[in-house]
């Protein structure tokens, strides 16, 4: 640890998905001796207790479509805090590397001279499971499409065709403003009535889910008050746990 400490500045860490208890040891170790932390909307408030006391908070959230600190402003938090203190955390929701722009902030501070250090987080995505949904099951789906619903430019990406075109599992981050595209661009291909689901604060105790088919997506959200934070799970694995049932008794019965 203290060799990790020497070597670098700047931690960008991985707060995981919102359960405090789902960090990392070595993201729990940097955050006790952190000197600063500079803190995003979607971690969860809990884990800024690990560190120590005379510890700095800075809080640089971007909550979804609202005002939000600009890339800009931390950027210059980065540097100015990097040059004053040993231990600079960033933390961020989920994996910082997982359309969390954590690899643009490292590549910026090592532009500045500034050595950083990349500790993972578990994804929102991953949670998944604590609504009873895998990213994969055998017979069912072998692959995984992890795409962005909001591109740079505010469009929704031009993968997802490409993803429904396959056998794999979907994960749509930051398409809740997307849900009646998303649904629009399955119906086009006949595909309206494939599994999803709308998963809200995973792994929290206030954790909401819906189940659906796809051209429902928009319609179940308003119905269940689902919104940001969210992820949308697509493909057969969101019923999963029917379908084992069901493949087993006709084993049962056979």
């Amino acid at each position: 640890m203290e060799k990790l400490i020497d070597d670098c500045r700047l931690f960008i860490v991985g707060a995981g998905p919102g359960d405090p208890e789902l960090i990392t040891m070595k993201a729990h170790n940097i955050l006790k001796r952190a000197e600063v932390i500079l803190y995003d909307n979607l971690c969860n408030k809990e884990l800024l207790e690990i560190a120590p006391e005379s510890c700095e908070m800075i809080y640089v959230g971007k909550q979804p479509y609202r005002n939000c600190t600009p890339q800009e402003k931390i950027n210059d938090l980065i540097v100015e805090y990097a040059q004053k203190y040993k231990v600079v955390v960033r933390l961020k929701g989920g994996d910082p590397f997982i359309f969390g722009r954590g690899f643009e902030e490292l590549l910026f501070a090592e532009s500045q001279g500034i050595r950083a250090k990349y500790i993972p987080g578990i994804s929102s995505m991953q949670g998944s499971g604590f609504a009873d949904i895998p990213l994969t099951h055998r017979g069912i789906s072998e692959s995984l499409w992890i795409i962005t619903g909001t591109k740079k430019d505010g469009s929704l990406s031009k993968d997802l065709k490409c993803a429904m075109n396959s056998s794999a599992t979907v994960v749509i981050y930051m398409g809740m403003k997307k849900l009646a595209e998303i649904s629009a661009t399955y119906l086009e291909s006949g595909m309206g009535a494939v599994p999803a689901a709308i998963i809200q604060h995973v792994s929290l105790p206030h954790q909401k889910q819906v189940i659906c088919e796809v051209q429902d997506l928009q319609k179940a959200a308003l119905k269940e008050g689902l919104s940001n934070p969210a992820i949308i799970v697509i493909g057969d694995v969101v019923k999963a746990r029917e379908l084992f049932y069901q493949y087993n008794q006709v084993k049962m019965v056979s």
